[in-house]
């Protein structure tokens, strides 16, 4: 079932208040619900069900759930031999969670440079708290002392939503995604969730699922609202996740 309006949400509504996924509008795809709060326990009982919040200055929170769904399996990063090739010759290192105020703004600034940006100062402020309550997380590339690139995004269970990413030099964003995908994938994730469509991304291994396949996915990974702790302590060359 399809509707043709979306939901209000009140700042005092349960955190889980979601309308059904399946009522989310075909035009704009996704489009769910509107209003409501950027709490950590209503973002976290977001992305569980599926959803995922996406506005601009200026208008009330955007609450959405396209079908199909952009998602990335771990095991399937596309690591082209040009890639590990420049990935085996660099100098740049990985680390995790660093640098994560540094790692957002880097990805706000850019979206800002080219078309607006839905990073939000109160997004911005909710997954700074996401962060510092350990749900939320960045990768960063290092060029020496230099942050050249890193994406950041949100483990809940078994499943990495990813958010946003950005690149300073040649392939850093792709080393993050790359870097990223290789500690998921030791780790017994399920998915690596990119929300919508990207040539880009798909480039990169990235594949579509209807939207039921996917919430059912959920269902099964998020149900425990595991936070996920085993990052790597310390810095690594990227040339370590090529598996040469």
């Amino acid at each position: 079932m399809n509707s043709t309006r979306i939901a209000w949400l009140g700042p005092d509504d349960p955190a889980d208040a979601f309308p059904a996924v399946e009522m989310a509008l075909r035009e704009p795809d996704g489009l769910l619900a509107a209003g409501g709060d950027l709490t950590t326990e209503r973002l976290l009982a977001a992305y569980s069900a599926g959803i995922f919040p996406w506005y601009e200055d200026g208008q009330p929170i955007l609450w959405w759930s396209p079908d199909p769904r952009c998602v990335l399996r771990p095991e399937s990063f596309h690591l082209s031999r040009r890639l590990a090739r420049y990935a085996r010759n660099s100098t740049f290192t990985l680390t995790c969670n660093r640098d994560f105020a540094a790692v957002i703004d880097a990805c706000a600034g850019q979206r800002r440079s080219h078309q607006g940006t839905w990073i939000t100062r109160d997004i911005r402020a909710a997954f700074e708290k996401l962060h510092l309550a350990g749900w939320a997380h960045s990768i960063e590339i290092n060029d020496g002392e230099d942050l050249v690139g890193g994406i950041y995004g949100l483990s809940i269970g078994r499943i990495f939503f990813g958010e946003s990413m950005f690149s300073r030099r040649d392939n850093a964003s792709k080393f993050a995604l790359l870097g990223l995908c290789r500690i998921l994938y030791q780790n017994g994730f399920e998915l690596l969730d990119c929300q919508v469509l990207s040539q880009h991304l798909m480039s990169l291994g990235a594949t579509l699922v209807p939207r039921k396949e996917f919430t059912n996915i959920l269902g099964q990974s998020c149900k425990n609202r595991e936070q996920f702790v085993n990052w790597p302590s310390k810095p690594a060359r990227i040339a370590e996740f090529t598996g040469n």
